[in-house]
């Protein structure tokens, strides 16, 4: 168990988050999902979390992030989201201009589970499979 301390708590907290494209297009090529990794990671960063699993697919996105609670999960989010879109809309401007004409990338909507008692392992696996 990796449980992290503060100055006034002792926590260990994860959030699964899945990311949808708007309107579920297929829009992500294999290089793209591993810049966006690399997106997340440095958002992730910022906010002093760390990416545990990552995997996706040509419509969406899973996450399994630690977190420390200063953290909102709706900025996490709302972060995550905007820096990855506008960063893949820059980087690959070609392949998406084709897709979005009018520079969304994510749904408005998200998943966002607590991983409560379930091993992570369990979880990452499940990640990996989708």
């Amino acid at each position: 168990m990796d449980v992290r301390a503060g100055r006034h708590c002792v926590f260990m907290l994860h959030v699964h988050l899945v990311f949808v494209t708007k309107y579920r297009k297929a829009a992500f090529t294999d290089a793209m999902l591993t810049s966006l990794k690399n997106y997340f990671e440095k958002v992730c960063d910022d906010f002093e979390c760390s990416i545990e699993e990552f995997n996706g697919e040509k419509d969406h996105v899973h996450l399994l992030i630690y977190y420390p609670p200063k953290v909102s999960i709706s900025k996490l989010v709302n972060s995550l989201k905007g820096v990855s879109s506008r960063m893949l809309r820059k980087d690959y401007a070609n392949e998406l201009n084709r897709i979005y004409w009018k520079g969304v990338l994510w749904s408005p909507s998200y998943f966002a589970g607590s991983v409560g008692g379930a091993p992570l392992s369990v979880l990452k696996q499940y990640i990996e499979q989708q």
